[in-house]
């Protein structure tokens, strides 16, 4: 007997798996069926943890910092957020944020931006950062969250490096 379990495309991959059990004498149908629950758990923990180990939130993130695109970097803002600048912290929507960041943008014009530490579990995450920008140095630190399937920003905090 052959069971279909998943079919799922991982990084472009299409991806099959298929399970053939054997019913004999020596294999019961209910041990047969407990091994089945096993292995289809197994398939899906070892899936979860083969996409987190896969994927970096912060890629994307730092790019958009890098080219000081708030528009974009704004699609990685929760609906609501802390944005510290300076010591000057705001709880603020998505939309406010983004403006900010227009703001800090339009003052201070980034040059480069390098992650220079990440930390977190499998829903949150923390990168810390040097953001070159205006011919100033900054340290920036980004705070995400997993919401649903994605990962959102929920804190991202700009400091002057003296």
């Amino acid at each position: 007997m052959i069971f279909y379990l998943h079919q799922k495309k991982f990084y472009g991959v299409k991806i099959v798996v298929y399970l053939r059990l054997y019913f004999n004498d020596i294999m019961p149908v209910r041990i047969a069926l407990n091994m089945l629950v096993v292995t289809v758990a197994m398939l899906f923990c070892a899936e979860s943890s083969a996409q987190d180990k896969g994927y970096d939130v912060f890629n994307p993130i730092s790019k958009y910092l890098a080219k000081g695109d708030a528009d974009r970097l704004s699609a990685w803002f929760s609906d609501n957020l802390e944005v510290t600048i300076f010591s000057t912290s705001n709880d603020t929507s998505r939309n406010q944020a983004r403006q900010i960041m227009k703001s800090f943008f339009k003052s201070y014009t980034p040059r480069s931006f390098e992650i220079s530490h990440k930390a977190g579990r499998s829903n949150m995450k923390y990168a810390l950062g040097t953001l070159n920008a205006g011919g100033e140095m900054f340290l920036v630190t980004i705070f995400v969250n997993l919401r649903g399937e994605a990962y959102k920003i929920q804190h991202l905090k700009i400091e002057r490096i003296d």
